[in-house]
């Protein structure tokens, strides 16, 4: 099973909530056939579909075969979806925890601790 972090970026891609980020990701499977089909199948699905989950672990691949990539994709910290909800994700480079706060209108700051 994919880290939790890339499933949450791949339920992101499923709902197409940020187009630099779609865009990252289709541009690097252009010429990868199954991990194009899995971003597809992947779109519009729910964040707890298993065609999420399998993007999740082709994304987990091939951020595994190309660190450089990997760490452009867990450089989207933030990712905004259209109308008023903000998702923060915060997690280690390396293993740890992942949090996530998804809401909106939050008067305040959110500390992770």
């Amino acid at each position: 099973m994919a880290e939790p972090l890339l499933l949450s970026i791949a339920a992101s891609l499923a709902s197409r909530a940020v187009a630099g980020l779609y865009e990252l990701v289709r541009a690097k499977f252009a010429d990868d056939p199954v991990a194009t089909a899995a971003l597809t199948a992947a779109d519009g699905a729910p964040a707890d579909s298993p065609e999420v989950r399998a993007l999740g672990e082709v994304l987990e691949r091939t951020a595994e075969a190309d660190p450089e990539f990997g760490a452009r994709l867990r450089a989207h910290t933030t990712v905004t979806q259209t109308g008023r909800v903000n998702n923060q994700i915060s997690a280690p480079l390396q293993g740890g925890t992942v949090q996530v706060v998804q809401a909106g209108d939050i008067k305040g700051d959110i500390t992770f601790r």
